[in-house]
């Protein structure tokens, strides 16, 4: 019998994606015949734009099939610095953009380039599951920031300063945030600004991977537009997946100081090397285009964001604080007297309903559904929703 092989400390203590493998088993469950209505991924269900699809397909033919520079395709780094610049008021150069493996990678990316043994993450919450796994494996450890749902989920700035140590080396902001859909207006960020021009030792990454999807009033502001007298030190992590219905594509970007992508730039030449080639060209003509079809996703997704909204805050015992942006819900189930990872397990199993424990997030009262599916997917989880509270 051979001898296992020992894992190494960082494997051990890594943690797999909990929103992939829940939605992983409810497609296990349905391919065995089981009913199953899933409210788990936050994944567009709309088809990726014609006009996109065919910019990669004439690529593919024209034999864009090569290796491509470990940065991304000139074109594509200078259409992203070219919207920075006037789409989110970032002046950008291409030499301050690295095309990534979706924006996932751009985070690994700039995490352990910037990030070491003794550092600090300092790490808003509720906040996105792989946040602090990816921290961890840059040898960081995480201070969470914790915020609550009678505070509006928001990120106080006096809280923040407290929790900055001589060690704190990384803030993330995540606005329009995942789970909560809270979206951080100028006047927060202005003084999330006024705290931070205390601490030069803290660079911010803003993940604006959901800066298209805005609840109607609410507006999406890049904080080194904000706080340009910091731009130096704030990282911009974004991607086509939400806003484009890109999901499978895995392509992002980061932006930002020159010297620090220039790192990551040969991080990433070290690992994976280039994005996809052909998908770049896709990704060219989504960023280069119209809007119009981002907008009208947008629109599609305000509509079940209300529907999502309005159905749990009718349902006894459920305290939802509205979602301003993104596409997701995450009411307060704490009434019911089950953590959220009993209460999501009993839910999948009783009623086949698949949603995401808050524990995950780091909000054990809570639960993340998303509304990214059809009207019609929306209704029959809420009812699911509602017959398992009833029968508790």
């Amino acid at each position: 019998m051979p001898r296992p092989l020992n894992l190494s400390a960082r494997a051990q203590a890594l943690q797999p994606s909990l929103t992939l493998a829940i939605a992983a088993r409810a497609k296990a469950l349905k391919a065995d015949g089981r009913d199953i209505c899933s409210l788990s991924a936050g994944e567009p269900d709309f088809d990726t734009p014609a006009f996109i699809r065919q910019a990669a397909a004439e690529a593919l033919e024209k034999g864009l099939t090569r290796y491509g520079p470990a940065s991304g395709e000139p074109a594509l780094r200078e259409a992203i610095a070219q919207k920075l610049t006037h789409e989110n008021g970032v002046p950008t150069s291409t030499e301050q953009v690295l095309v990534t493996n979706g924006g996932k990678q751009a985070l690994y990316n700039l995490f352990q380039v910037l990030l070491q043994e003794g550092d600090e993450l300092l790490l808003p919450a509720p906040y996105w599951l792989s946040y602090p796994e990816i921290a961890q494996l840059a040898g960081a450890s995480v201070r969470l920031i914790p915020s609550s749902a009678s505070e509006g989920f928001r990120l106080d700035p006096a809280r923040l300063e407290a929790a900055i140590t001589p060690a704190s080396k990384l803030l993330v902001l995540n606005s329009p945030g995942n789970p909560t859909g809270m979206v951080l207006s100028r006047a927060e960020l202005e003084a999330i600004a006024e705290v931070l021009r205390r601490h030069p030792q803290v660079a911010v990454v803003c993940d604006e991977i959901y800066e298209f999807l805005l609840a109607p009033g609410h507006q999406h502001h890049s904080f080194a537009a904000v706080a340009p007298d910091l731009a130096d030190r704030i990282f911009c992590v974004n991607g086509f997946a939400k806003g484009w219905a890109m999901t499978g594509w895995r392509i992002g970007w980061l932006a930002g100081n020159t010297a620090v992508v220039k790192a990551a730039i040969a991080l990433q030449s070290q690992t994976t090397s280039n994005v996809c080639t052909f998908a770049q060209y896709g990704a060219l003509a989504a960023v280069s285009g119209s809007r119009d079809c981002v907008r009208e996703m947008a629109g599609q997704f305000n509509h079940r964001r209300e529907l999502l909204s309005s159905g749990l805050a009718a349902i006894d015992g459920v305290t939802l604080l509205p979602p301003e942006g993104a596409f997701y819900a995450f009411p307060d189930i704490s009434a019911f007297g089950l953590d959220s990872m009993q209460f999501c397990e009993r839910l999948l199993e009783e009623q086949g309903l698949a949603v995401v424990p808050g524990g995950a997030f780091g909000d054990d009262r809570c639960i993340r559904l998303s509304c990214a599916a059809a009207d019609a997917t929306i209704q029959d989880g809420l009812s699911r929703l509602k017959r398992f509270l009833q029968s508790l």
